[in-house]
């Protein structure tokens, strides 16, 4: 399978991760805090930006020996279509905004892909692998709600006014303003229904997030600077509900 250059990063994440951990003196008496992010974002209020930022202050502030911080957003599903040997043409049928029901059910009839939701069981399995692992930040496709009950995980939500939201990306993808604001509304819509659909929860639903951020007077670095200290001072152990 041809991977991009961003995979291959995610790979060699993997690799590390795969290593037997240090078991000298000085690692036992000061262990490095196991901590992975999840973050949820509205469309335009600067996910790509903060991520990169996010995963560079961890990696000077809260390092793990010989684990970098790593990003997993849409080199997400190759690590998915590898680890459940799935061909590389499913990627399609994988994005937070799915296809319609019938659809769905048609191209599973006919044999042309699983349906919706067995892709979202497997991908949802990767995160939680992941998430395990440590040291990642994971970006959308409900991985508030999969990795909920694992305490090392902190979860993150971006939000911005429409207007602020709608002419960063005018800026970053060169469109007109009603062209930028139609792709906010499906990005936002795709989104909140795929986790409507297959966890039952409201993307807006402020207990799914450890931190909500308005980003719009925020630089990506302050935002950042904003959610990596709140990770590494936060107490992670989750109540435990009955």
């Amino acid at each position: 399978m041809k991977t991009s250059p961003g995979f291959d990063h995610c790979l060699s994440f993997i690799n590390l991760n795969l290593k037997p951990a240090p078991d000298g003196p000085a690692f036992k008496q000061h262990p490095a805090k196991r901590r992975a992010i999840t973050l949820s974002r509205q469309s335009g209020s600067g996910g790509a930006a903060v991520t990169e930022a996010l995963a560079a202050y961890m990696d000077i502030h809260a390092p793990r020996e010989g684990c970098p911080w790593t990003v997993f957003d849409r080199n997400l599903v190759e690590r998915v279509l590898q680890d459940h040997h799935l061909p590389q043409r499913l990627s399609r049928f994988m994005t937070e905004d799915r296809t319609s029901d019938i659809a769905d059910i048609m191209d599973e009839l006919f044999g042309l892909h699983p349906s919706s939701v067995v892709l979202v069981r497997k991908t949802s399995e990767t995160i939680l692998h992941l998430a395990e692992m440590g040291n990642v930040i994971l970006i959308g496709r409900g991985a508030s709600v999969v990795t909920a009950k694992l305490e090392h995980v902190f979860h993150v939500r971006l939000v911005g006014s429409l207007e602020v939201r709608t002419h960063r990306v005018m800026d970053a993808e060169h469109l007109e303003y009603q062209a930028a604001l139609e792709r906010i509304h499906r990005e936002d819509r795709g989104r909140a229904r795929y986790l409507k659909t297959y966890f039952d929860k409201n993307i807006d639903d402020p207990l799914l997030y450890d931190l909500m951020i308005n980003t719009d007077h925020l630089a990506p670095e302050e935002t950042a600077k904003l959610i990596g200290e709140a990770v590494i001072h936060a107490n992670l152990a989750r109540p435990v509900t009955v």
